[in-house]
């Protein structure tokens, strides 16, 4: 038991930033084993994967950018998810001929349109004021 504390804390001690495809495929190898496991609340194991995750998270967003949605894309990807109809929309954006106009991209989301959106569907407010 002793061996297998010494062993995971050299681990966490080795853990280092990644910079390489080769050091980024090692670690999501770990992350994968760590998964399969029944790592316990506040274990060695659990702040393995937790450390693990980040700098796999910090190369990803370094060498993998995900470009944010096209705000028009994201109001009708939330709608789907939240089971709503584009007519929804009328009620938060004032009129169906204003919602008409936005969903074609004939008009701009306004600053109030956006609070409105980002509060009833959560829609993260800096994909909102994207240009488009």
């Amino acid at each position: 038991m002793l061996n297998m504390i010494r062993l995971t804390q050299k681990r966490l001690a080795m853990q280092k930033i990644i910079k390489t495809e080769a050091e980024y495929e090692a670690g999501l190898e770990r992350i994968y084993e760590l998964m399969q496991l029944d790592i316990q609340p506040n274990s060695e194991e659990e702040a393995e994967l937790e450390i693990s995750s980040l700098l796999v998270k910090e190369y990803e967003k370094t060498h993998y950018p995900i470009a944010p949605p096209h705000p028009l894309e994201a109001i009708k990807f939330r709608l789907e998810q939240m089971g709503l109809k584009e007519s929804e929309l009328s009620k938060i954006l004032g009129n169906r001929s204003r919602k008409y106009d936005i969903m074609n991209g004939h008009r701009k989301l306004s600053l109030s349109m956006i609070r409105a959106l980002h509060k009833k569907l959560n829609i993260p407010a800096e994909t909102l004021i994207l240009e488009y």
